[in-house]
Order: structure tokens, then sequence, then C-alpha cells
């Protein structure tokens, strides 16, 4: 559980093993859009993003959970 005061502006993460965000309250944003209360994001193995929020929110994340997928050609 994440809670964000307005203005926050949180690590620059990258996620080995992904990453999913449930946002919970408020708007969660970063460089890819804002994303509202009842938003689901999913996030691939390795993927970047600059998370922030303007308003303020609160947020479920849960990481290293997701299969890393071979996505070199064969």
């Amino acid at each position: 559980m994440v809670r964000c005061a307005p203005g926050c502006v949180l690590e620059l993460a990258r996620q080995g093993q992904g990453q999913e965000i449930l946002v919970l309250s408020g708007v969660f944003e970063d460089e890819y859009g804002r994303y509202p209360a009842g938003t689901w994001i999913r996030s691939q193995h390795m993927s970047r993003h600059q998370p922030y929020s303007r308003t303020g929110c609160t947020i479920f994340v849960k990481t290293g959970h997701l299969p890393v997928t071979d996505r070199r050609p064969a």
C-alpha cells in the first residue's frame, strides 16, 4: 500500500519481473498517462516509469511476481 500526498514524485522505477498497480483513490500518474481510482495497471518485466501524483492517491502495488518472457528472435 502506498499513499502519495498531493505533488508527490516517487523514485524512477525499473520493474524486474513486472508490477501491478491498483489505484484505490485519487489519481496516479506517470509519463504515459493519468489513472483514476479503479484503474489497474500491469507493467511487464524490466519496464520503467516515473510515477507521481498531482492530487494525491492511494495505490496497492505488487512487484516481482510476473513471468519473465524471452522476446529474442529464435
